[in-house]
């Protein structure tokens, strides 16, 4: 713990040398030799005072006043609870028995079309690739009379 405070000085100090040399990039000199330099320099000189007080916008005058807000606040929670009540009504037709949900679903569907593929036999597969690579099979070329 000695030895780190004895460091912390000099690792500070070689971090502020470093850091230092970027002290002149943050203000750059504008080559005079280049075609733009002085479109750059208007640029620069018309920004120069930028952002000034009158750029910002003034202040809101047609605000609500804080007991207004309050009222707003307080009709929002009122709606809020008549509208918790309301969904309380609501005869919600997933509180009743799982099992008897999941059983009308499966009278809706036809079994066999919902099996898994892996249900299928090896020969049933090698039939169902042959019937697959026989429909990617590309169409023999078309004859086209010669010039």
């Amino acid at each position: 713990m000695f030895l780190s405070k004895k460091t912390i000085l000099p690792a500070m100090t070689g971090l502020l040398l470093l850091t230092g040399g970027c002290v002149g990039s943050f203000d750059p000199e504008t080559d005079a030799t280049s075609p733009l330099a002085p479109r750059i320099q208007e640029l620069v000189e018309s920004h120069r005072e930028y952002p000034r007080w009158a750029d910002f916008p003034a202040a809101p005058t047609d605000l609500p006043q804080p007991a207004q807000v309050a009222a707003n606040v307080q009709a929002l929670n009122a709606d809020s609870g008549a509208l918790a009540g309301q969904v309380a009504k609501i005869d919600w037709t997933l509180d009743r028995d799982p099992t008897a949900f999941i059983e009308s679903i499966r009278q809706r569907f036809d079994p066999v079309k919902m099996a898994p593929i892996g249900a299928q036999t090896p020969e049933e597969v090698e039939a169902f690739a042959a019937a697959l690579r026989r429909r990617a099979a590309s169409p023999p070329p078309i004859d086209r009379p010669r010039p």
